[in-house]
């Protein structure tokens, strides 16, 4: 190595030591400060947002086209896309404006540059994702994006039965309530003061029209300006421009009235809204709230009723969850209870409808969730009045669904009393063209329900005395035969002798005027009437809340004892509580039973035990019914039992027999139904010769 490469290395040594010397030194603390620093850079660079240049072109045909028009200082055109939060113009191809985070107002061309001198990362992540939920929802709503923000009120109107609040988002009825009536369903047994009848209320209830836009707006989402042009009408509007707006008109009448008229209402929108739909959907939800003690019973009488425009009425089942399309038109939709219903009816059909319901079971306020989707077609933008409703909120009182035919928008019979199950049509007619009209007559003079159901049951039994006196009348000619039918039976003993014996039991009754269907016909006649009267009582809203000796509610069952739990079988079909007029009337049945019997000797003896099981039976079967329909069986049942000793004092066996005895002389000609019967006769004892004959062959 020579000495200029010696001088040389030790030069390049001087200068690196030197360099090393001169050079600052970084604590540990700070190498770590450099080491966030560069993890944050990374970092912003990853959480800065902006918006892609097709975003950006649909930001400004969005705004162009469904946002307010304005002109500003210099006199350009301009529109303007104002939500409260994103307040942006554009001209041309360019928007400008400011969008505000938090409080904070933001320039929209600062936001773009990502400018984090003017706000942090988190700003103009925020700002920019409030532009593009702007946009998007200006593209959807087009016109109406303007009002998914806003400031929710609400409005009441009531007249004399019925108080309605409105609310100004969604723009619809959010709570309805019944003046005149109370709820019997009280959790806190010891609350002496009952609430009014809420049909519903708040998230129980929704129901929002779909407007026929390409993307479809539901204005459940939307914010409405409410007025009230008078004290009966209330306005929910959204203004689109000067002297131009969509909105929904609901008028309830003054006086004693449940009819809500809807109006769907627009002015000047031909040139505002440009849309080939013709659809205009309703949605509408409903959780049934619990309004009886009973849930079981409240719970079956309770469903979505529809009626078919021009057809008849049906409903979804009562005892579990269902679905079904209809793609008829449909005039109604009924969301019903036990005694209240709210009803949509419209003055146009449906031209489709979905209809869904489900049993609630966890929620012990409430009874079923009911869904209805529903299509009214040929909508109209020019329009002024494009569709109407009637909304009835109200109870599921006979004469007053009968009379809303002419209150409603529809031009044809609704057949709304079919809300009231008042049985099959032979039970129906006679409940709508006898019971109901007799029950109403005694109401409008007789105050205590109590007393009306027992000069009801009175009047009953008075019509249908004749077919009782005949019916009695013919068990005593059967009583006084006895002793002679016994001598034929054991005269002819044995199945070879069945023939001979039933001709031998067919002449007596011809030679004494005896018809033992004469017996059972007056009764069968009857039984019409009863059942009748078993769909009813637990139908009569009139019942509710009216009380009568021990009973609050002869609607429901007249606990006196009760107890909890629930006891497999025992409470599923008897409940956990015994009615007394239920177990009242068991024992007088019971009464009226053996009383029976002893009119109707020869019995099989196999089949007492029988007669005297099925009054328990029925206990079962009625303990969870309507304690008016027990009471009134129990009257039935006391008349009954008295009419029986009356007839037998009255009726005197001597007198029976030597009647007969005198018919028993005069020749006899053979009624109608001993014809057939000895025309059987014949037939069968060809039969068995035939057969006897084929034996010996």
């Amino acid at each position: 190595m020579d000495k200029n490469t010696v001088i040389g290395l030790l030069l390049m040594a001087a200068v690196f030591f030197g360099f090393m010397w001169l050079s600052p030194r970084q604590t540990p603390s700070e190498d770590s400060g450099t080491e966030e620093a560069t993890e944050m850079s990374a970092q912003v660079a990853n959480t800065i947002d902006s918006l892609t240049s097709v975003e950006r072109e649909w930001l400004v045909k969005n705004i162009i086209d469904h946002g307010e028009t304005v002109v500003l200082r210099d006199s350009t055109r301009a529109s303007r896309l104002n939500d409260g939060v994103v307040n942006l113009v554009a001209v041309g191809d360019s928007v400008t404006g400011t969008v505000t985070i938090a409080g904070e107002t933001l320039d929209w061309r600062d936001i773009c540059r990502a400018d984090l001198k003017k706000m942090t990362v988190q700003q103009q992540r925020k700002a920019v994702e409030a532009v593009r939920a702007a946009s998007l929802s200006m593209g959807r709503y087009g016109k109406f994006a303007k009002f998914l923000s806003g400031k929710d009120s609400v409005i009441n109107i009531e007249n004399d039965v019925l108080k309605l609040q409105f609310s100004a988002k969604s723009g619809t009825v959010t709570r309805a309530e019944l003046k005149n009536y109370y709820t019997e369903f009280t959790p806190d047994e010891s609350k002496e003061r009952k609430d009014k009848v809420v049909i519903f209320e708040g998230a129980t209830n929704s129901f929002d029209f779909q407007l026929p836009l390409p993307q479809g707006v539901s204005t459940s989402e939307l914010y409405f300006t409410p007025s009230m042009p008078n004290d009966s009408t209330v306005l929910m509007s959204l203004p689109l421009g000067k002297d131009a707006y969509w909105g929904l008109e609901y008028t309830l009448p003054k006086g004693d009235s449940y009819v809500v008229g809807i109006r769907v209402v627009q002015k000047n929108l031909a040139g505002i809204i440009e849309s080939n739909n013709r659809n205009l959907g309703v949605n509408w939800h409903q959780d049934l709230i619990r309004q009886e003690k009973g849930k079981m019973f409240e719970e079956r009488n309770s469903a979505l009723y529809y009626k078919f425009a021009g057809g008849d009425v049906e409903n979804l089942s009562e005892n579990k969850s269902e679905k079904e399309e209809r793609k008829a038109k449909v005039r109604w939709i009924g969301f019903k209870n036990q005694f209240f219903s709210s009803v949509l009816i419209a003055d146009r059909p449906f031209n489709t409808a979905d209809f869904q319901t489900a049993i609630i079971k966890d929620r012990p306020y409430f009874l079923k969730s009911l869904d209805a989707q529903a299509v009214v077609n040929d909508y109209n933008w020019n329009t002024e009045v494009p569709a109407q409703f009637s909304l009835f909120i109200g109870p599921n009182l006979y004469p007053l669904l009968s009379s809303l035919d002419k209150q409603t928008v529809a031009d044809e019979d609704l057949n709304l009393t079919k809300l009231i199950p008042l049985g099959w049509s032979v039970f129906r007619w006679i409940n709508t063209g006898v019971v109901i009209p007799l029950f109403n007559f005694l109401g409008s003079f007789i105050h205590n329900y109590g007393i009306i159901i027992l000069v009801m049951t009175i009047l009953i039994k008075l019509v249908l005395f004749p077919l009782t006196y005949k019916s009695y009348k013919s068990q005593a000619k059967m009583r006084i035969l006895a002793p002679d039918i016994k001598a034929i039976n054991e005269k002819y003993p044995g199945n070879e002798n069945a023939m001979v014996r039933q001709q031998k039991t067919m002449a007596l009754y011809n030679k004494a005027g005896a018809n033992p269907m004469s017996g059972c016909l007056p009764m069968l006649l009857q039984m019409p009437i009863l059942f009748a009267i078993f769909t009813f009582f637990p139908s009569a809203i009139e019942l509710r809340g009216e009380s009568f000796l021990w009973v609050k509610d002869l609607s429901a069952p007249d606990a006196i004892i009760s107890w909890s739990g629930n006891i497999p079988l025992v409470t599923e079909y008897f409940g956990n509580h015994i009615s007394l007029f239920c177990l009242l009337m068991t024992v007088v049945n019971i009464l009226y039973t053996r009383v029976n019997m002893q009119n109707s000797p020869g019995q099989m003896p196999g089949m007492k035990w029988m007669m005297y099981l099925m009054p328990v039976f029925f206990m079962v079967f009625f303990n969870n019914y309507a304690a008016g329909l027990s009471y009134y069986y129990f009257l039935s049942l006391l008349i009954t039992i008295a009419q029986t000793y009356a007839f037998r004092f009255i009726i005197k066996e001597e007198d029976v027999r030597r009647t007969m005895a005198e018919n028993a002389k005069k020749p006899k000609k053979k009624s109608g139904w001993m014809a057939k019967m000895e025309e059987m006769q014949r037939r069968q004892q060809q039969m068995i010769r035939e057969q006897q004959k084929a034996k010996r062959r």
